[in-house]
C-alpha cells in the first residue's frame, strides 16, 4: 500500500531545515503534525509539597529540555536565585546547548553525557560528595533512580512537570497511512481517545525500546521501528519505507 499522509505524534518542527518538511517535500506527501501528550508544569506550592527545598542541592541532573524548562520556571515562582556555582548535569549536548536559554554558558559549571543516561554517570562519578537534584516529569525511567542509588551519590527526585493525555476528538473521523510515535504515552494518548481503534492497513512507527513494548501490548502491528545500527533516526526510516511502499 502506497503512502500519501503521515500524522507524527509530536509538535511540529521549529526549524525550516526540518528532516520531515524535506521529507514532505522529497516525497511529495502529507504529514501533520499533533501532539497526542503535552507537559503541564507543577507550581512552586506542588514542589514545596514534595519537601523539595532548592537551597540544598548543589547539583542539578538535567534529562530533557522541559527539565531544564520547569526548573527554571519552579526556581522563578519560588524566588529562589540561581547560585552561579551550581552544577549542570545534562543528558546530552542538546539540553547542555538549551541551557543557553536561562545562563551564561562559559560562567557556569555544565557537564555533558552522550547518548545514554550510562554517559552522564561517568561524569557524575567523578562528583559523588554532591548532593543532585533530578527535576522531572511524574514518570521517571525506573533505570534512573537504580543506576543513582547503585553509584551511591546522594539524589532526590522531584515531579516539576507531568504528562497530560491530549484531547484528540478533531481527529475522529480522520485517517492517515502511517502514525508515528516516541513515547508509550502516545499509544497510551491513542487508545485513550479512541478506544475502538482498528489498525487495519494503518502502518505504526515506533522509536525506542519501550514504545515498541507498548504498542505491542496494545495489539498493535509495528512496521517501522527505529532506531537500529543503519537507521538511527525516525526521519530516515520513513524515507526508506516509503521508497519501498511508493514504487509497487
Amino acid at each position: 500500500m502506497k503512502v500519501k499522509s503521515i500524522l507524527i505524534s509530536q509538535p511540529s518542527p521549529t526549524v525550516e531545515n526540518s528532516p520531515y518538511i524535506q521529507l514532505k517535500k522529497k516525497r511529495k506527501i502529507k504529514i501533520d503534525f499533533i501532539p497526542f501528550i503535552h507537559v503541564e508544569g507543577m507550581t512552586a506550592r506542588e514542589v514545596r509539597h514534595q519537601k523539595i527545598d532548592l537551597s540544598k542541592f548543589t547539583s542539578i541532573i538535567l534529562t530533557s529540555r522541559n527539565a531544564v524548562d520547569h526548573f527554571f520556571r519552579v526556581a522563578e515562582e519560588m524566588r529562589f536565585p540561581i547560585p552561579n556555582a551550581l552544577k549542570y548535569f545534562c543528558m546530552s549536548e542538546a539540553v547542555a546547548f538549551y541551557l543557553q536559554k536561562y545562563v551564561i554558558y562559559r560562567k557556569r559549571k555544565i557537564y555533558i553525557g552522550g547518548r545514554t543516561f550510562d554517559d552522564l554517570l561517568i561524569q557524575i562519578s567523578k562528583y559523588k560528595e554532591e548532593s543532585y537534584l533530578v527535576p522531572s516529569a511524574d514518570v521517571l525511567s525506573p533505570a534512573i533512580p537504580k543506576k543513582l542509588d547503585e553509584l551511591g551519590v546522594k539524589w532526590i527526585q522531584g515531579t516539576f512537570y507531568k504528562t497530560v493525555i491530549s484531547d484528540l476528538s478533531k481527529l475522529k473521523n480522520v485517517s492517515y497511512d502511517i502514525l508515528v510515535f516516541f513515547s508509550p504515552s502516545g499509544i497510551e494518548s491513542l487508545f485513550s481517545n479512541f478506544p475502538d481503534f482498528n489498525q487495519n492497513g494503518t502502518r505504526i512507527a515506533v522509536y525506542g525500546n519501550s514504545t515498541v513494548k507498548a504498542a505491542e501490548k496494545a495489539g498493535l502491528r509495528v512496521d517501522i521501528s527505529v532506531p537500529s545500527p543503519k537507521v538511527p533516526s525516525m526521519s530516515k526510516a520513513l524515507d526508506l519505507y516509503i521508497e519501498n511502499a511508493n514504487k509497487k
